[in-house]
């Protein structure tokens, strides 16, 4: 009798503490010293190697759509994130990208805020992507540091957007150069 109850016990215990898990929780920590930036990513996500692109990207090993990926541009010298314009320009700028007029995609931009932290000002943006063949969204942050842009993007297919959302958003703002 007292086994049972102890069982009884344990598992309730256990479904009351993995309600109480945060969205931190299940997130590993990337850092790339020699670029000088850093930020969490999910579990079970693994480094692909893309030559000629991003400087890093890790996609989900089960979901591989779901990616996050870190791209770093020149700036002309003394630029600031703000000397290239407000949020919701930059963001604009950075939706169309090279090739856009070539390109059969279609990209919103849902929102642009901006947000001071120790290392900086950040413009956080959030995008709908419409190709083709799917439709994904996605979520950036955006820093200018030592003569660089650093742009890290998440991403998803829209039908999982409301149940990866916290989990990228969770991301997006961990995102920090040094």
């Amino acid at each position: 009798m007292l086994k049972r109850v102890a069982a009884v016990f344990l598992v309730v215990l256990s479904l009351s503490l993995q309600s109480c898990v945060s969205a931190t929780s299940g997130l590993k920590s990337y850092v790339d010293a020699y670029d000088g930036y850093e930020f969490a990513y999910p579990n079970g996500w693994i480094k692909i190697n893309v030559a000629d692109g991003p400087d890093v990207v890790l996609h989900d090993f089960v979901e591989p759509s779901e990616n996050v990926s870190v791209v770093i541009s020149d700036v002309p010298d003394g630029k600031s994130l703000e000397d290239l314009g407000t949020p919701a320009e930059v963001g604009q700028r950075l939706a169309q990208g090279p090739n856009f007029e070539e390109s059969d995609r279609q990209v919103e931009l849902i929102s642009a805020d901006s947000r001071e932290i120790e290392s900086g000002t950040y413009y956080l943006l959030e995008y709908v992507v419409r190709l083709p063949e799917q439709t994904r969204h996605n979520l950036a942050s955006v820093v200018v540091t030592r003569g660089k842009l650093y742009t890290f993007n998440a991403s998803t297919l829209q039908n999982r957007w409301n149940k990866m959302s916290e989990k990228l958003r969770t991301v997006v703002r961990s995102f920090s150069v040094y």
